[in-house]
């Protein structure tokens, strides 16, 4: 286990010095009456997300797009988006495994610390959370305090 946590926390440093920002979306699928529904609304935050900061999306000469293809619909949503949002000949699909692509593990790691915020406020929270992160107060200090400081800021 301290080996792990270690791991975790020089992980971390490299996220933290890393020029990179994130967004993430939590979606409920008990609160969509289908799939389609379900499906709709992603392509509709993720569409708005590229259309808001579409200055710095069309600042790229190349766009690529790594999706593990672990969930249809979620793949399904970034196609749809992202070709409706960006220029089709700036836009590479990767299909990637985690091991390949430090950037994919480092999305991976965003989206585990923004799953774990919303597995604390739902008083879900595991042991392993507890063991890795230090329960929600610590977490939220630390761990997500630094994952946040790389998150895409919302524009009105």
């Amino acid at each position: 286990m301290s080996q792990r946590k270690a791991m975790l926390a020089f992980f971390s440093s490299f996220v933290r010095k890393l020029p990179i920002l994130y967004t993430t979306f939590v979606y409920r699928r008990s609160e969509f009456a289908d799939l389609g529904k379900l499906a709709e609304r992603m392509r509709r935050d993720i569409s708005e997300v590229l259309l808001n900061h579409l200055g710095f999306f069309q600042s790229f000469d190349d766009v690529k797009v790594y999706y593990d293809n672990g969930q249809d619909i979620v793949k399904q949503a970034l196609d749809r988006s992202v070709s409706q949002i960006l220029s089709k000949g700036v836009v590479q699909r990767r299909k990637t495994s985690m091991t390949d692509y430090r950037l994919e593990q480092v999305a991976d790691y965003l989206c585990t610390i923004e799953l774990a915020l919303v597995k604390y406020e739902a008083k879900e929270g595991s042991k392993t959370y507890n063991k890795f992160f230090g329960g929600i107060g610590p977490f939220k200090k630390n761990w997500l305090k630094q994952a946040r400081s790389k998150r895409m800021r919302q524009t009105s």
